[in-house]
């Protein structure tokens, strides 16, 4: 899906987002960070839980998948940081 913005009744379209990351995506962000930690906590409290093999293998398969996404984001965010911290010539 590609960004929009509407300018005097015309539409530019962006090909690349802009380098810019706004308050509303800093809070939506710490939304995602919060949804993956508490879904791999919780993932890891179950399967500790559980006495079947199988499900146990499941809610630790599934609390890694959230792990994982928990530190691609931050991996983004710190390659973001990195970019906007380098000087333009």
């Amino acid at each position: 899906m590609q960004n929009q913005q509407q300018m005097g009744g015309q539409q530019a379209t962006f090909q690349t987002p802009p380098p810019v990351i706004t308050t509303k995506d800093q809070l939506y962000l710490t939304d995602i960070l919060s949804w993956n930690m508490i879904a791999m906590k919780k993932a890891h409290f179950f399967a500790q839980q559980c006495q079947d093999q199988e499900i146990k293998a499941l809610l630790e398969k599934t609390g890694q998948m959230h792990q994982r996404h928990y530190e691609k984001i931050l991996s983004h965010l710190k390659t973001t940081e990195q970019q906007q911290s380098i000087p333009m010539q």
